[in-house]
């Protein structure tokens, strides 16, 4: 692949990176400093509960250039209490917490029950309406329930991205449907998982397209030469924009610069 150097004109945004994630205790300040090298301008520090909600609003304090979500993921929802939405509340009053969530349901593994993800799910959609913020949603293997949920709430809401989209294309033209936007992870780099996806991206308006890392997760699996690690990055964000414009046909330079104005003007970052 042709490397692209980055300029200020030129730098991408991560719109989804676990940055409080333990992974990255020993080194953040060096993650964040590759990624930024390698052409990644702005991260959004994905909440995955009030605690790791509240972290992600300290690393944007620490370092220019973060902006934080704050939500309660699936997998937590059975963990949320009373107080979470109070706290939540709280956090999206903040100028640099620029989206609730990350929210949604997940089958896959139940780690918290249904009608309880279901619940939560509906709470954080009703905090996003009341503070205009964005949504961060997440969802997998619930599609239908999703679905029937985000429409009830969807003319409240400013503005949606379903977030890490792993779908095929009927479940995007849903997303579509309801004017979500919609965020490409390294899941598009997957040969044996992410193939279908390679063919359904170009059905994504420009305007609606953004990307993502979802680091440590989901690093892409044709890095050359792979990290031994197997953690991913914010700085292979680049990386993920050189598969996604071979996909499209699109020149590097311009999907970065349609990426990163939607991501701008999404989150209102800076």
């Amino acid at each position: 692949m042709t490397d692209v150097t980055p300029t200020p004109a030129s730098m991408l945004v991560d719109i989804g990176a676990n940055l409080t994630h333990d992974s990255f205790d020993a080194d953040r300040a060096e993650v964040i400093a590759r990624a930024k090298a390698a052409g990644v301008g702005s991260f959004v520090v994905t909440g995955s509960d009030a605690e790791h909600s509240r972290k992600a609003l300290e690393l944007c304090r620490e370092y220019p250039g973060l902006y934080a979500t704050a939500g309660v993921h699936p997998h937590h929802a059975k963990d949320a209490t009373s107080d979470t939405p109070t706290e939540l509340r709280v956090l999206l009053k903040n100028s640099q917490v620029v989206a609730a969530g990350e929210c949604g349901l997940d089958y896959f593994r139940n780690f918290s029950p249904p009608e309880v993800q279901r619940q939560v799910f509906e709470m954080q959609l009703d905090l996003a309406a009341t503070c205009g913020k964005p949504v961060f949603l997440h969802q997998r293997d619930a599609h239908e329930d999703f679905m029937r949920i985000l429409k009830a709430h969807r003319p409240k809401l400013s503005q949606a991205v379903v977030h890490c989209f792993t779908g095929d294309a009927a479940e995007l033209k849903g997303y579509l449907s309801l004017d979500c936007h919609i965020g490409i992870t390294g899941w598009i780099c997957d040969e044996r998982r992410g193939q279908h996806l390679r063919e359904c991206v170009g059905l994504i308006p420009p305007e609606r397209l953004m990307l993502e890392t979802d680091a440590p997760y989901l690093i892409p699996r044709d890095l050359k030469p792979r990290p031994s690690s197997n953690r991913n990055e914010p700085m292979h964000l680049m990386h993920i924009a050189h598969v996604v414009a071979a996909c499209l046909d699109k020149p590097v330079p311009l999907l970065i610069q349609e990426t990163t104005r939607n991501a701008e003007a999404f989150f209102a970052l800076g």
